[in-house]
């Protein structure tokens, strides 16, 4: 199994919050082989209107450009299960475009003349 890192913010990590991650995570594994690390930052930042107290942050470390996304729900579980939904979405993105660029090359237009042999 990849690397899987998970860290709180004013949160507990307890071991079946853990346990949550590293299996719905274990998903990502399965879609690219590319994959290198997955970084997850749980935070629980209390407010008075009790929205959106529960963040999620998904940095996944990739070859190429790294993914980064963040989801904010009233329920942990919730943030979890969103950022996987969006972390899944922007990496089938990610192969669809380099897919449609490999399939569909383009006339590269040289502005200058070349010199004759």
């Amino acid at each position: 199994m990849k690397d899987i890192i998970i860290s709180g913010q004013d949160l507990e990590l307890t071991d079946s919050l853990k346990k949550s991650v590293e299996t719905k995570m274990g998903k990502l594994f399965t879609l690219d082989d590319r994959i290198i690390r997955v970084k997850i930052d749980l935070a629980y930042k209390p407010n008075k209107s009790k929205a959106n107290e529960f963040s999620a942050k998904g940095h996944i470390e990739i070859q190429g450009p790294d993914m980064i996304v963040s989801v904010e729900s009233d329920d942990m579980y919730k943030s979890i299960d969103e950022l996987i939904v969006k972390l899944v979405r922007k990496i089938r993105r990610r192969h669809r475009l380099e897919r449609i660029k490999r399939n569909n090359p383009h006339a590269v237009e040289i502005p200058a003349a070349l010199p004759k042999l």
